[in-house]
């Protein structure tokens, strides 16, 4: 058994099995009943089962690796963006070199769409795609576990209390990641920080960058990240979907000091990232970081102010930051006039106006401040580099 095997994506020697598995899961052929068919599932679930059970079969036996499975799901994939959002656009391609692996870290907005803009804006580019880090909270179902780790994910132990067991978990993920991109020559893609970053202030967590060095404590810090090739993403969408849901979660821990996730809450918010409104996305990969800092702490600085940078900010964040009470009086940004056309201005307004109506009062300013957090960073990273 090799040491990976309970966190690796499934290789192309299991796909046929883990795919036959998946079509004897009741709750995965529920899930995409309900998808195919959202109003007859209600009243004939129990018929549409075995007829979607039977077509999935017919095309799970043309899929024999993972390659062949990622071209049958990007069809969906393109959908998806089609229409829950007004176009993907992405930027810096050429800090990439073709088939030269490495470790894409990138801010953290949405659970599911995030690495798959990364993923889709990749493939367009027709660069490898690379191997995703997704927490074990988000894989109660066995069906959703298999889903992932077919789709080139591994799994981070994050629901771990114990120290010791916690500590063994990061050993074994540092020492994935590295023989990853060392020896099997795949990259990754994980997130900044463990959770979304629901105010809209993305920060790098330097624990996770200590992990990446965990695997390799004899050796220098900066040489095993420049030997990752550790190359920022920074991911911005017009308009989150969950942008009111977090802000009812900012509100409430704000007032009680504490928030508690009700039973299936984490599924209504993969759903609600996949399928809601994002109007533009945007996908931006920095240049590599390898040299200038000595330990995590000046990383992660410097990895938040690549993201900060090149973040691509719309007019809704302009919005957001006029009407923002906890904004930085000091800053020197600019008149939205100054920076967006008439048109996208009051197409903006309009959109803007709307989410604020449906967001109820008291929760308002930390729908607020999740649009207008990203111009800040951003504003202050231009002050900086110009001091």
């Amino acid at each position: 058994m090799d040491q990976f095997d309970n966190i690796r994506p499934y290789n192309d020697n299991e796909v046929a099995t883990v795919l036959q598995r998946l079509l004897t899961d009741v709750d995965f052929l529920s899930i995409i009943t309900q998808y195919r068919f959202p109003v007859a599932s209600r009243y004939c679930a129990w018929l549409l089962r075995p007829i979607i059970a039977w077509k999935l079969r017919k095309e799970a036996s043309k899929i024999q690796s993972v390659a062949a499975l990622q071209e049958r799901i990007e069809p969906y994939v393109e959908r998806s963006i089609t229409q829950a959002t007004d176009g993907i656009s992405f930027s810096g391609i050429e800090h990439l070199q073709a088939n030269l692996p490495r470790l894409y870290l990138a801010n953290h907005r949405d659970i599911v769409m995030d690495p798959a803009f990364v993923n889709y804006a990749l493939f367009q580019a027709k660069h490898s795609i690379p191997r995703i880090a997704i927490g074990d909270n988000l894989l109660q179902k066995p069906f959703v576990s298999d889903l992932m780790r077919l789709n080139k994910s591994f799994i981070v132990h994050r629901s771990l209390t114990n120290r010791r067991e916690k500590l063994a978990a990061f050993q074994l993920l540092s020492a994935y990641i590295n023989h990853s991109i060392l020896n099997d020559h795949e990259s990754i893609w994980i997130a900044q920080a463990e959770g979304r970053a629901k105010d809209g202030n993305d920060h790098t967590e330097s624990a996770i960058l200590k992990m990446f060095h965990l695997s390799r404590k004899d050796e220098d810090f900066q040489d095993v990240i420049s030997s990752l090739r550790l190359t920022p993403v920074a991911i911005s969408y017009e308009y989150d979907p969950c942008d009111i849901a977090k802000a009812r979660e900012l509100y409430i821990r704000a007032s009680s000091g504490e928030y508690t996730k009700q039973i299936g809450e984490d599924d209504a918010s993969i759903a609600q990232g996949i399928t809601g409104y994002k109007g533009r996305v945007h996908v931006h990969f920095c240049p590599t970081i390898s040299t200038g800092f000595t330990d995590a702490k000046q990383l992660a600085l410097r990895v938040d102010q690549e993201i900060w940078r090149d973040y691509r900010l719309f007019p809704a964040h302009y919005l957001a930051w006029a009407m923002w009470e906890q904004k930085d009086p000091d800053l020197a940004v600019p008149d939205i006039t100054k920076v967006f056309e008439a048109q996208d201005i009051l197409t903006a307004q309009q959109e803007w106006q709307r989410r604020l109506a449906a967001c109820p009062a008291e929760h308002r300013p930390y729908l607020i401040m999740q649009y207008a957090m990203p111009v800040q960073n951003q504003y202050r990273s231009i002050s900086a580099a110009h001091a």
